[in-house]
């Protein structure tokens, strides 16, 4: 099946998986989702994370999803895809947004590869972003 938006599938397959409370979920492997799902993890809101290269085909990301112990709420809230292929969002280093005040996390495609908006606040890089993560 082609998948026009990557990100958007990336996304989707992490919030279908948590809705059904699964703790692994497979995605297809690219080096956007590489970066994203590292980023996810430095932000604390996967558990782990393994890249498997397998013969003949693009290779999968696993992603072990984190939930809270007690009440099994998921750590990531709500991901939601912003620049979309029919409308890209861009943004320049002052205008980047801040998601809950800084409890949440937007993900900058920027000439330095795609980073969280404070590190692109940090480095005064502006670009396209991506997606929220709460």
């Amino acid at each position: 099946m082609a998948v026009t938006d990557t990100i958007a599938d990336f996304l989707t397959r992490i919030r279908n998986a948590q809705q059904a409370s699964h703790r692994i979920v497979d995605i297809p492997m690219s080096k956007e989702k590489k970066t994203l799902t590292e980023l996810l993890y430095k932000n604390g809101y996967i558990l782990k994370y393994t890249f498997v290269d397998t013969p003949n085909k693009q290779g999968e990301i696993k992603i072990a999803l984190k939930y809270d112990p007690i009440s099994r709420i998921p750590a990531i809230r709500e991901l939601v895809r912003v620049s979309k292929p029919g409308r890209r969002i861009y943004k320049g280093a002052d205008n980047l947004p801040r998601i809950i005040n800084g409890l949440g996390v937007a993900f900058v495609s920027t000439s330095k590869g795609i980073m969280s908006d404070k590190d692109a606040r940090a480095a005064n890089i502006g670009g396209e972003v991506l997606c929220y993560v709460l």
